[in-house]
């Protein structure tokens, strides 16, 4: 979610901003060079001074990254050691839903504040415009047919786009009621949709507010565009109950698999790579919410069809004292979940888990990461996305498909 402080909600999107305030993504240093054991400094950290520089003219990294943090010796099989973490390109806005497109060599991006859509091409790392509009478009994921599927926050809407370039709405309503803003989404390998639709992007910067008088336009004074029309049409309705849903591949039913007192606002979602499991992040509170909305952490549930079971707490993010804040989350071919976490600089990036919710390992960078995914022809690429920055690192895993 982009960075922006809503009166509603000023703790998790200040939150989200991840070590912004600190001083910046091209020079970031809060503390003195740490020293070894045997009393030698340690390569320079983007918490060290002086301070870890990005960029194609920054001087050479040491190997092992020193950002790359080995936890438990299962990460170590993971992390390719002569790998360092790489700028790939900053010019977005605020960049979400990264999904990899194996048969065209690309990998897709969200301008969730400019309303677009970007392609990175793998061979020479250009980026281009790749949808204009994209109508605030956040979570995108190819399917198992290799169609992009996009959660549209300014039509509160789930679409796919048909191999012919047409375009089908699979979800805009549940119960007669307008979503109110799909956020991420997963492919179940039954060919199933699950997304999450939470209200974060019931804002003008990322989307649309509520009708005037409702949670997200209180006052209604907020309004679609500059023409003078209120948004009503297009889903501009009042915020219902957030839900994960599961869109039938047969029939196309869309179905609430976990209401909002289950797991209140909702964020990223992933399966397993067998499918047997399904971790959803619960968030704070969205634009108009009262209250502390959900509670920070990863939740697991057993999938049996169309339902899910046994739902429960399955990693709570504490680090080093401090809860951070997930968002978006990816597994690999061995079932570890690698998750962005937002919180202060030293502590955001991303963090691993080994399927049994045991914190292997830490990606650490200059801020926090909205969402990840594998990538690259054989998806042994993690392609970070933080803020209006891609990061990338080449691993020794491979990511569950599709991502």
């Amino acid at each position: 979610m982009p960075p922006v402080i809503h009166p509603f909600n000023p703790g998790r999107r200040a939150m989200l901003a991840g070590g912004l305030a600190a001083g910046g993504l091209w020079s970031i240093g809060q503390s003195a060079r740490a020293a070894s054991p045997d009393g030698l400094p340690q390569p320079p950290s983007v918490v060290s001074n002086p301070p870890r520089q990005w960029g194609t003219d920054a001087p050479v990294t040491p190997l092992p990254d020193p950002d790359i943090l080995v936890l438990d010796p299962s990460f170590g099989n993971l992390a390719y050691a002569n790998a360092s973490l790489k700028l790939a390109w900053r010019g977005g806005g605020w960049l979400e839903g990264p999904a990899w497109c194996s048969e065209g060599r690309f990998l897709l991006l969200s301008d969730t504040i400019r309303a677009v859509q970007y392609r990175y091409l793998w061979e020479n790392g250009a980026v281009s415009l790749f949808r204009s509009p994209s109508y605030h478009s956040n979570g995108n994921i190819f399917d198992n047919e290799g169609r992009l599927v996009s959660c549209e926050h300014g039509l509160r809407r789930v679409v796919r786009w048909e191999h012919d370039g047409s375009c089908r709405v699979l979800a805009d309503r549940y119960n007669g009621a307008p979503l109110n803003s799909p956020n991420d989404l997963a492919v179940h390998p039954d060919g199933s949709i699950w997304f999450t639709d939470p209200g974060y992007g019931d804002t003008i910067v990322e989307g649309h507010p509520d009708a005037p008088g409702n949670p997200a336009n209180r006052e209604g004074v907020e309004r679609w565009n500059l023409d003078g029309e209120v948004m009503t049409e297009f889903g501009g309705s009042r915020r219902q109950e957030d839900h994960v849903f599961r869109i039938d591949p047969a029939t196309g039913e869309v179905k609430a698999v976990l209401t909002e007192k289950q797991l209140p606002d909702p964020n990223g979602i992933a399966f397993s790579p067998d499918g047997r499991i399904v971790y959803v992040i619960s968030d704070g509170p969205g634009p108009g919410q009262d209250g502390h909305g959900g509670d920070g952490r990863i939740h697991a549930a057993d999938v049996a069809g169309s339902e899910v079971r046994n739902l429960r707490p399955f990693a709570d993010m504490m680090l080093n004292g401090h809860a951070m804040v997930p968002d978006g989350m990816r597994t690999d071919i061995f079932g570890n979940l690698w998750c962005g976490a937002n919180g202060p600089l030293g502590l955001c990036g991303v963090v691993v888990y080994n399927p049994h919710g045991h914190m292997i390992g830490r990606i650490r960078l200059p801020r926090g990461v909205s969402n990840l995914t594998f990538g690259g022809p054989k998806r042994d690429v993690v392609f970070m996305c933080a803020g209006d920055t891609l990061f990338t690192l080449q691993v020794n895993t491979q990511g569950a498909a599709p991502s």
